[in-house]
């Protein structure tokens, strides 16, 4: 089964202040880690939903597709719409957040293997049975995922079908996002503990 990955790095980041996905994590930016996170080993096709051409270029130098969102007003629904239109012939759809600085690629890569068990399950990474990103979705998900609208993401589908998740346990840091920049500095002073 090909599977797709959809790195979704359009949003305005409006509580972040500023493009967060420039923001450094470790001498690293946020959307850098994001695609150094996705093991491109166990996905067939990844693509890269972003308004910024400076995200566009970094993801074609890691080999991705980037695809060109002019839209982020539209919400996270549009990204995921636009995610998914670039992704060809694929079973499932891994779709992974820009501002996780701690996930492991090795983590992203479980979950794919989890789903690759599983393949009528939806998949995401958890801790202690609270879901997190990433999250993988099953081709027969696809049309509820592009009827969404406006801000309404993927965990509205899931809750529908709670009882068709699989967790794939990681640690609790590696699930934490960077909404704000007290949040990000507050990951930093963690990670120095980890």
């Amino acid at each position: 089964m090909k599977i797709g990955c959809v790195v979704m790095a359009a949003g305005d980041a409006r509580r972040f202040g500023e493009n967060k996905l420039a923001a450094l994590f470790d001498g690293k930016s946020l959307i850098r880690r994001a695609l150094e996170a996705v093991p491109p080993e166990a996905v067939d096709q990844v693509a890269v939903v972003t308004q910024y051409p400076e995200v566009e270029e970094m993801a074609a130098a890691f080999g991705f597709q980037p695809v060109r969102n002019p839209h982020p007003d539209w919400g996270i629904s549009h990204t995921i719409r636009l995610g998914l239109e670039a992704l060809e012939d694929c079973g499932g759809a891994l779709f992974m957040v820009s501002d996780q600085p701690m996930l492991r690629r090795e983590s992203v890569a479980g979950t794919v293997e989890l789903f690759r068990a599983h393949p009528d399950k939806l998949v995401g990474a958890g801790h202690d049975g609270v879901r997190g990103n990433p999250c993988i979705f099953p081709a027969a998900y696809f049309p509820e995922l592009l009827a969404l609208r406006e801000d309404r993401g993927g965990s509205s589908v899931i809750r529908r079908h709670e009882e068709d998740l699989l967790l794939y346990e990681v640690p609790a840091w590696e699930l934490e996002d960077a909404d704000t920049r007290q949040a990000l500095r507050a990951m930093e002073e963690r990670k120095r503990l980890v």
